[in-house]
């Protein structure tokens, strides 16, 4: 290092050190060179959390919960998507969907049974369940809800579309186990049955039964919580939430869907002449900016944009940004893996010049669908279909940086 060199090295760590100074005994001791107070003793003990706990410095991460909420009626809690970084959704922050309270069920008690059009009607147990070959994916998970047509107005993207999560899924392919009970040649449908209070039942077609369809008894390494189905769950990939019946206590082969209470009087598509769309099963490709977003705030200059794309129909093949409301459109980076049926995050790096603006992205998946806006799309459907909407989210950026919900 040269004298010169060596001057102007120690200028600026002086210069650090005094502004390290200046800004309080707290932050001298916590900054470099200063020694923070968790340095000058030992920490918690290893086992003083028997199962982990995220920091207290991260405590206000948590499921959005709506003031009031009865947890015994139909209910919603939604995950936090702009706090959260990748793809995978932590079990504790997973969204949450109950129609009558979460059943306490012992697994050693607990029974699947399969029956109607089979040759062998069958009564498993959990460690039966367990006997067959498992297999682990990760999928996404939606509610059809997400948001309604009418309830676009929240502040966050957790409050638009927190009704998704992403998980790695274990379990046993429900193909497996129907084959081992036996399909009759009339066998269409299988009718699912959960031991909520709300006997969640709905009907799943042949084919999806015999596809991709999964026993799930796991999510992301351990063992399903009650919240999500504890001890079993029946698990579509790609399909709206409400099918992957949790608290799977019963699978009847049919030649016939049931026409259950969940997909007639819910779960159907209210179109604008009178008529109803039944049995839409599939969750159309959907993206949304997770930062920035509502409520944040950001600086002019460089800002990076990133959010998260999904489809029920395979892969993402694209996402694009749009950094002036729409009149031009730049294709984002996809972070790997971007995987089959499951969330796909999206980077793109911006330049804020500090004027007032609308951010959104759209995804395109790999059939060549393309998210809609949502003038495009209630010109067809309406506002009283309230599954299903699957629109392009806006994001408005204030002068200030202030960053607000684009439909309001």
């Amino acid at each position: 290092m040269t004298m010169h060199a060596r001057r102007r090295f120690l200028v600026r760590s002086a210069a650090a050190v005094g502004a390290v100074a200046a800004s309080g005994a707290r932050a001298e001791q916590a900054t470099p060179p200063g020694i923070p107070d968790w340095m000058k003793a030992p920490g918690a003990d290893t086992g003083s959390q028997p199962y982990g706990t995220p920091s207290r410095f991260e405590a206000g991460i948590i499921r959005n919960i709506p003031k009031g909420l009865k947890q015994y009626t139909s209910a919603s809690t939604r995950t936090p998507l702009q706090d959260l970084d990748g793809i995978l959704t932590p079990n504790g922050l997973f969204y949450e969907r109950h129609h009558g309270g979460i059943p306490d069920i012992d697994p050693a008690q607990h029974r699947l049974m399969i029956h109607g059009l089979v040759e062998r009607p069958l009564v498993l147990t959990m460690e039966d369940v367990r006997r067959f070959p498992s297999e682990s994916h990760i999928y996404f998970l939606e509610c059809s809800g997400n948001p309604g047509f009418e309830a676009i107005k929240g502040k966050t993207a957790s409050d638009l579309v927190g009704l998704i999560s992403c998980a790695e899924w274990t379990g046993v392919r429900l193909a497996t186990v129907l084959r081992e009970a036996g399909l009759k040649p009339d066998a269409k449908w299988v009718v699912a049955e959960g031991a909520d209070a709300a006997a969640m039942t709905r009907s799943i077609p042949i084919a999806k039964c015999l596809d991709d369809a999964l026993l799930v008894y796991s999510q992301n390494g351990e063992r399903l919580r009650p919240q999500q189905g504890y001890p079993l769950r029946v698990f579509l990939p790609g399909f709206e939430g409400n099918m992957s019946v949790k608290w799977l206590r019963r699978l009847n082969v049919a030649a016939e869907p049931g026409y259950t209470r969940e997909e007639t009087s819910k779960y159907t598509d209210l179109m604008p002449d009178g008529t109803a769309r039944q049995f839409t099963f599939v969750m159309e490709a959907k993206s949304i900016i997770t930062r920035p977003s509502g409520t944040q705030r950001i600086t002019p200059g460089f800002n990076e944009i990133t959010g998260l794309a999904w489809t029920g129909r395979g892969r993402i093949r694209g996402v694009q940004v749009t950094t002036d409301g729409g009149k031009s459109w730049r294709e984002a980076a996809l972070q790997e893996p971007v995987l089959n049926r499951a969330l796909t995050r999206f980077r793109l790096p911006w330049t804020w010049d500090g004027q007032q603006t609308t951010i959104a992205s759209r995804a395109i998946d790999e059939t060549g669908y393309v998210q809609p806006s949502f003038e495009d799309l209630t010109a067809v459907r309406g506002l009283k279909s309230f599954y299903h909407n699957n629109a392009v989210v806006p994001w408005r950026i204030a002068a200030d940086g202030e960053v607000a919900n684009g439909y309001a």
